[in-house]
């Protein structure tokens, strides 16, 4: 009985053995190439359970997702010879499983050197064809697109890759470029604002004067039509005047002579000299002499 077991345990560890050597996996997001003896039989194995000889047959697999190289910022320049600061990355990922191992042997670190040298170059040139303005925001997406086209047919032939997308991330001037260029948009904004200053100041000079001009013209206005007013009532006035007078003269004229009075006797230290039979103590001197009799 115990040998038995003993040689069904001995069957199953042999069968395990030999299927880890002769079965193989190929996840979904990976690619794989079977080689023997160091020479691919197989390429571009695609996701599942494989069989191989073992022994005679070596598995190589890679990563079949898309992939991104981030290059260092690199130094470049424009048609007008200024030069820029460049930041960009590549997405890319492997088209040819085959291609991709014989050009690298398939290590990434060796297409990320070989992309890096040729997107270098590309941009290099594309920027050296363009003024600071196309670069920047004119054809910046041209020239991804042109850049990416001409990579991608380089990369098929030499690397087995294709490339997914080109983008710059930023674009930077150097240090003693930058400040010069601040420098001087921080002059023509200065005089811009003078100009704006010395406009506003005219139109407020014209505002002003405007003012000064209407409220002349108004306070002019006003007192032509007070004066017209002043007038028409003063003429009123003494048309009445005249009609109360035609109605009793002595009673207008003794009126007259108490409005005289009271506003020449107005103040206690006021002072007259006049004959005392003068014409303005007339209804004075009738009132004493009345009073007498």
């Amino acid at each position: 009985m115990k040998g038995f077991s003993f040689s069904v345990l001995f069957v199953v560890l042999l069968g395990v053995l030999i299927a880890s050597q002769t079965l193989f996996v190929v996840k979904e997001t990976e690619r794989a190439v079977v080689l023997k003896f160091g020479e691919i039989v197989r390429e571009d194995v695609q996701p599942g359970l494989h069989f191989k000889l073992p022994i005679m047959n070596e598995v190589k697999k890679f990563d079949a997702r898309i992939l991104t190289m981030d290059s260092r910022p690199q130094r470049y320049l424009t048609l007008e010879k200024k030069a820029v600061i460049v930041d960009s990355y590549v997405k890319w990922k492997i088209d040819s499983v085959a291609k991709f191992y014989q050009a690298t042997s398939g290590d990434e670190f060796v297409a990320n050197r070989v992309l890096s040298s040729r997107v270098d170059t590309g941009l290099r040139n594309k920027f050296g064809e363009r003024t600071m303005h196309e670069v920047v925001s004119g054809q910046r997406d041209q020239l991804m697109t042109e850049l990416r086209d001409d990579l991608n047919r380089v990369a098929q032939n030499e690397l087995g890759i294709s490339i997914v997308d080109i983008r710059v991330k930023r674009i930077d001037l150097p240090p003693d470029v930058s400040e010069s260029v601040y420098q001087r948009m921080r002059t023509e904004r200065e005089r811009e604002a003078r100009e704006h200053r010395s406009k506003g100041l005219e139109l407020a000079e014209g505002i002003r004067a405007d003012a000064d001009r209407q409220q002349v013209v108004l306070e002019a206005e006003a007192q032509r039509d007070a004066e017209m007013i002043r007038g028409d009532g003063d003429a009123k006035a003494a048309a009445i005047y005249s009609k109360v007078y035609t109605q009793d003269p002595e009673f207008y004229e003794f009126y007259r002579s108490l409005q005289a009075y009271r506003e020449s006797f107005n103040g206690s230290s006021d002072l007259f000299v006049l004959e005392p039979d003068s014409e303005f103590f007339k209804y004075l001197n009738s009132s004493v002499r009345g009073g007498t009799k």
